[in-house]
C-alpha cells in the first residue's frame, strides 16, 4: 500500500535494510540537508510518497513498511571459548579481510565455560569469511564451524515504535501462528530484523503485511 509520507528515518532503515526504492544515500543526504523527496512511479502519473521530517507526518504509522534482504549467510561458530579477548579474535580478522558483519547473537553453555556463536554477513563474503574463520581456527578455538547460506532478514520499520509497545510480539507471534522459526533478532528503536529460512520468506512478507495493515487493498 502506498504511503502518503514517511519520514527520513523510516526511510534510510527500509534502505539500508534492502528495500529497492532509494540508495540509502541519497536518503542520508536528504535527512541531513532536510530537502523533502517524493519517490514517484515510472509507469504512472500520480503522486508518489514524500520522504519528509518526523514532525511533517501527522498521523504517525505503528510500521510503515517491510523490508527484507536474501543477500544473507549465517554463519555459527560452536564451543567458542568463552574468555575476554575471543570476540576481538573473531571479528577482527573478519574486517581486515573487509568482510561485513550484521547481527550477531551469542549463547552461553551451561558449564559457563564455552558458548555458541552466531552472525550474518552478506552472501557473497560467505566463502572469504569461512577462510578467514579457518584460518585463525587456533587463535579462536572452536570446536565447529557451520555455514547457513539459506536465510533471509526480513524486518518491519515504523516510528510509532517508539511510543507503542508491541510491534515485536505482534510479529513473533504473527511467524509462529505460519510456523516460521526464528534464528536470529535484532531490534533498534524504530526496527525489529529477523532471520528466517528463505524458503519462508514470501509468507512471512504476506503474513506480515496483513497484521500490519499494509496489504495493498488496506
Amino acid at each position: 500500500r502506498k504511503l502518503d509520507k514517511i519520514s527520513y528515518e523510516e526511510m534510510f532503515e527500509m534502505a539500508s535494510l534492502g528495500a529497492k526504492v532509494l540508495q540509502p544515500r541519497s536518503v542520508e543526504m536528504a535527512m541531513k540537508h532536510r530537502v523533502r523527496v517524493q519517490v514517484l512511479s515510472s509507469f504512472a502519473d500520480v503522486p508518489g510518497t514524500l520522504v519528509v521530517d518526523e514532525d511533517e507526518i501527522v498521523e504517525q504509522h505503528l510500521v510503515s513498511g517491510i523490508a527484507y534482504s536474501r543477500d544473507e549467510a549465517k554463519i555459527t561458530l560452536a564451543k567458542v571459548a568463552d574468555r575476554p579477548g575471543v570476540a576481538a579474535a573473531i571479528f577482527g580478522p573478519l574486517a581486515d579481510a573487509a568482510v561485513n558483519v550484521d547481527m550477531i547473537v551469542q549463547n552461553v553453555s551451561a558449564d559457563g565455560k564455552t558458548t555458541d556463536l552466531t552472525f550474518t554477513i552478506g552472501r557473497a563474503d560467505l566463502e572469504r569469511a569461512l577462510q578467514v574463520l579457518r584460518d585463525a581456527k587456533e587463535t579462536i578455538e572452536y570446536s565447529q564451524l557451520i555455514p547457513d547460506p539459506a536465510v533471509a532478514k526480513v524486518s518491519v520499520v515504523g516510528v510509532g515504535m517508539r511510543s507503542h509497545a508491541g510491534v515485536a510480539l505482534k510479529m513473533f507471534e504473527t511467524l509462529a501462528a505460519k510456523n516460521i522459526n526464528i534464528q536470529v533478532i535484532t531490534t533498534s528503536e524504530i526496527k525489529v530484523s529477523v532471520l528466517i529460512a528463505e524458503e519462508y520468506t514470501e509468507l512471512a512478507l504476506r503474513a506480515l503485511h496483513t497484521v500490519f495493515g499494509l496489504d495493498a487493498t488496506a
